[in-house]
C-alpha cells in the first residue's frame, strides 16, 4: 500500500497530537478540511490508522513496574499460538505481545502496579493450563525513551 504526501503529512501530525482540530490540521497540510476528513476516513478503512488514543504517564497513575517477559510455550501449533495470543490480548496488564524467533516464542511487555501484582499475574497467566513451559522476566530499571510515533518520510514527487 502506498501513502502519498498528504497521507504522510496527516499521519505525522495525528501521531504528534490526535486531538488537533480538523481545521488546524487542514491548514498545516494545505488542504481543505473536507479532504482531510475524507483521507482520515480512508486511512481508518484501510487499516493504516488503527486508533486515536491518549498516552498516560504510568508512574503518575500508580503503574511503575514494567517487565519484558520472554515466554516459551510447551507445545506449538497454529491453534495453540493463536490461543496464547488471544489470552494475552485479554490481559489488561499486557501492553504488547510479540511472536518472536529464537529461544522463546513470545515477548510480552507487562505493566504492573507492584511486584506483588506481577507475581500474581505470573501465577494466573503462566500456569500449566496455559501451555507455558518457561518464562523469563526482565525488569525495566529506567525508561529514557518511550515513543509510539512511526516516523514517516514524505514520498518524493
Amino acid at each position: 500500500m502506498t501513502l502519498d504526501r498528504l497521507d504522510t503529512q496527516i499521519l505525522n501530525l495525528l501521531q504528534q497530537d490526535a486531538t488537533v482540530p480538523l481545521r488546524t490540521l487542514a491548514e498545516q497540510v494545505h488542504a481543505s478540511a473536507a479532504t482531510c476528513q475524507r483521507r482520515i476516513a480512508q486511512l481508518k478503512a484501510r487499516g493504516v490508522l488503527l486508533k486515536e488514543v491518549a498516552i498516560v504517564d504510568r508512574l503518575r497513575v500508580g503503574r511503575p513496574l514494567t517487565v519484558f517477559v520472554s515466554v516459551e510455550l510447551d507445545k506449538q501449533n497454529d491453534a495453540l499460538l493463536r490461543n496464547f495470543e488471544k489470552k494475552m490480548a485479554a490481559e489488561g496488564d499486557v501492553m504488547a505481545c510479540y511472536e518472536v524467533s529464537g529461544e522463546f516464542d513470545f515477548l510480552l511487555i507487562v505493566n504492573s502496579a507492584s511486584m506483588e501484582r506481577y507475581h500474581a499475574f505470573t501465577r494466573e497467566v503462566f500456569s500449566s493450563n496455559n501451555n507455558v513451559r518457561n518464562f523469563k522476566s526482565t525488569f525495566a530499571m529506567n525508561c529514557s525513551k518511550f515513543e509510539t510515533k512511526i516516523p514517516l518520510t514524505e514520498p518524493a514527487d
